[in-house]
This record gives structure tokens, sequence and C-alpha cells, in this order.
């Protein structure tokens, strides 16, 4: 994975800057990695380590976070299981709210910030900010049949497993591995990583998905 987001990246970075681009926009689309302890995340700490170095390059440049791609809630990380009617979570609290976007609606913000001169250091949007028990109800309400929850453990159970399961995986460059997406789980629920404030008033022309939507394709 470093070879792209640290190799690849970087060596786009410096065409951008020999061919005196205004900006540089990373591919940084997630929860807000800033704010995640170190090691928690291999993928977080690729991003964060690039960063670093391209807010010391003689570039502008802008971050976007949009949270998790919503289409995941059926697909990688199902958190919504309709062969059991049940939504999963992690942690104590079912109202943990969690940040989703679609990737069609990050590119559409992505290209009005790469044409705004005056964009800031770090952009944040969410197509939705629902939890658990918000995508049970929605999920109900689509379905006609009732989801209930179903808790998979505390958070610090799921950080254990992601390292357990890490230790006896070989090692990928796979952007999501089965331990990854646990991480990425458990960044999620754990909660320090949300998206806050929102910017996604910056372009009012745009229209946000929600995740009825996106559920309403799988259920």
């Amino acid at each position: 994975m470093d070879k792209v987001l640290i190799d690849a990246q970087g060596a786009l970075l410096d065409a951008a800057i020999e061919a005196q681009v205004p900006r540089f926009i990373p591919s940084d689309y997630a929860m807000d990695f800033t704010k995640i302890k170190p090691g928690t995340n291999r993928n977080f700490d690729l991003h964060r380590q690039f960063k670093a170095h391209l807010d010391l390059a003689a570039i502008r440049s802008t971050t976007i976070l949009s949270g998790a791609f919503m289409h995941l809630l059926a697909g990688d990380a199902p958190l919504v299981l309709p062969k059991i009617k049940r939504v999963l979570y992690w942690g104590n609290d079912p109202n943990q709210p969690l940040d989703f976007t679609t990737m069609d609606d990050t590119a559409a913000y992505t290209a009005e910030a790469a044409l705004d001169p005056d964009t800031p250091p770090i952009l944040r949007i969410a197509g939705e900010q629902i939890s658990a028990a918000g995508l049970a109800k929605v999920a109900s309400e689509l379905s006609g049949t009732p989801y209930h929850l179903f808790r998979g453990g505390g958070v610090e159970r799921l950080r254990r497993l992601s390292r357990i399961i890490r230790v006896f995986t070989p090692d990928s460059e796979s952007p999501f591995p089965i331990w990854q997406g646990m991480q990425y789980l458990y960044c999620m629920f754990e909660g320090s990583g949300r998206l806050t404030p929102l910017d996604n008033k910056r372009y009012p022309n745009l229209q946000w998905t929600g995740v009825q939507t996106v559920l309403k394709q799988v259920l």
C-alpha cells in the first residue's frame, strides 16, 4: 500500500511541482486521520506520512476527508446484514455517529474544490452522519421488516482481533485486507476520527446522497 500512497503519489507530487501546478489534492478520502493515534490504522499512518511530506513541499495542498464510502455498508464493511436482519456495531453506544459519503458525491465535491482558488488545507464532508441505531431504523423502514442491533463486542476487542489476524496473515499490499478493514471499523466506532465541522455547504449547488438511497438498492 505504501507503494501507492507514498511512492506513486510522491511521483505525482514531484510532477505537479515541476509543472508549476498551483495546488495538489492528495488521495486522502477517509475519516479524520489527523486525529487518530499513530499505530492504530496502517492506511491512516501512510496518509499521515504523506501529508507530512506534502506540507513541506513547495506547493499548496487541500486534503478532502469524506468518511467511509457509503457503498461499503453492503460491501467490504457490511454493517447492514440483510440475511439475518441485523445491524452490526462495536462498542457500548449504538448511537455513535458514523460518517458516510458516496464516491460520486466525493468526486463532485473534489471537482468543485479543484476549481476553487481559496480552499483551506483541509475540507471535511459527509453525505450523511448516522449511527448503527439509525441504520437499523432506515433498514426496517425500507424492508418492512424489523432490523435489530447486533453488538460485536467492545472496540478494544475489535482492535485486539485485528492485531491477531494481522500476525497470522501474510504481508499484503491490498488496500483492505481483513485486518485493515477491522482497523477502520475500530476507528469508526471509537469515534476520535469523526468529521467536524463539516464543509458540505461550501458549494451549495451540490446535492448529497443519503444512506436511504444506497440501502434501497440492497434491501
